[in-house]
């Protein structure tokens, strides 16, 4: 556990950030959302996001968990209303909890609206509990079918039970679960409004998201690629689907299944762009600063950090940042072309 000893990076970010001008990019966009990956390891190995046998970081190049807390606390203090803590697998970080209840303190004073996390849902039925008691109110579980076989082959051996367990033990502790899908043309396909029946009959909102052509796997994307344009489609074929003016602070256009009561999320990165309301950026667990998931822009903090920068040169190097942020990305998935980026989803948090 944290001594609770405030150094001076924490009584900074407890400051009111009134003084302090917004992060606004050079397109007048105001960046009020960070995403920040705690670890590139995982305890599955999906075929659409990482090679079988990955390399993952060595410890070095990783930022420690005070790292990780001084730097989204420094956003904090610059306006950042919402932290999500991503993976790799956030749980599999040794001392996420710690970090989960360092951060914690920003809803106690306000200055953050909300703290939550994506993740695959293996260590849920271990830390939901606590996970609650700190003031995490809702998160995103990662979910792309409920068939055992097809779920050990698409996670490369992970047991589906097990998520399962870990999606029940969240919803009784009150936490509100929103299931994350990635649509995938030859493996769930034909599944999807059976995932979306059971997603909405236990009242959890669910998330449809093409398959994003990030980082070298061992198959080829476009052969798995499913544009979500052609399932709303399907999906209308016999269910009513009505747009909802909508938004939760990420890159999602939601609609209103009538027949099932609930709502869904799409996320269309390739066949419909959702750049120009961007509010979000994403922090790598090594410090390296994301301004557009789509874009191999990069920014390192961690070197600004070990450097020995004080608040003032931290908040500068993050503005500029922040500045450059392009329009939008350059995602596009072609038969046999190399992925539009070489960096993984897995590395640059989910």
């Amino acid at each position: 556990m944290y001594s609770g000893t405030m150094t001076p990076y924490d009584a900074s970010a407890l400051r009111s950030t009134a003084a302090k001008p917004p992060l606004v990019d050079g397109f007048g966009r105001v960046v009020t959302y960070l995403r920040v990956s705690v670890t590139d390891r995982c305890d599955l190995r999906c075929v659409y996001c990482m090679s079988e046998h990955m390399v993952f970081l060595p410890k070095a190049e990783v930022l420690t968990l005070e790292e990780l807390d001084r730097l989204a606390s420094t956003f904090v203090g610059l306006g950042v209303r919402k932290l999500r803590l991503t993976g790799g697998e956030p749980l599999v970080r040794r001392g996420f909890m710690i970090l989960v209840e360092k951060l914690s303190r920003h809803l106690d004073t306000g200055a953050l609206d909300e703290l939550t996390l994506t993740t695959n849902g293996t260590q849920l039925d271990r830390y939901a509990a606590d996970l609650a008691r700190l003031g995490v109110r809702r998160i995103n579980v990662s979910l792309d079918t409920l068939n055992p076989d097809l779920f050990a082959h698409i996670t490369r051996g992970g047991d589906l039970a097990r998520v399962l367990a870990g999606i029940e033990a969240a919803r009784a502790a009150g936490l509100a679960v929103k299931i994350n899908t990635v649509a995938l043309k030859t493996d769930n396909a034909g599944e999807i409004p059976a995932l979306i029946s059971w997603a909405h009959g236990l009242g959890m909102d669910m998330t449809l998201i093409e398959t994003m052509p990030m980082g070298e796997i061992d198959e080829d994307r476009t052969d798995q690629f499913l544009s979500l344009a052609e399932v709303r489609r399907d999906l209308e074929s016999y269910w009513t689907l009505t747009d909802l003016p909508l938004t939760t602070g990420g890159p999602a256009r939601y609609v209103r299944i009538a027949e099932t009561g609930g709502r869904l999320g799409l996320i269309t990165p390739l066949s419909h762009n959702f750049c120009e309301g961007c509010n979000r950026v994403r922090l790598t667990c090594t410090g390296v600063l994301h301004s557009c998931l789509g874009r191999d822009d990069a920014n390192d903090l961690r070197a600004v950090l070990r450097g020995g920068a004080d608040e003032v040169g931290l908040e500068a190097a993050i503005r500029t940042a922040i500045d450059a942020k392009p329009k939008g990305h350059d995602f596009h998935i072609e038969p046999g072309a190399a992925p539009a980026l070489a960096r993984h989803m897995s590395t640059t948090g989910g």
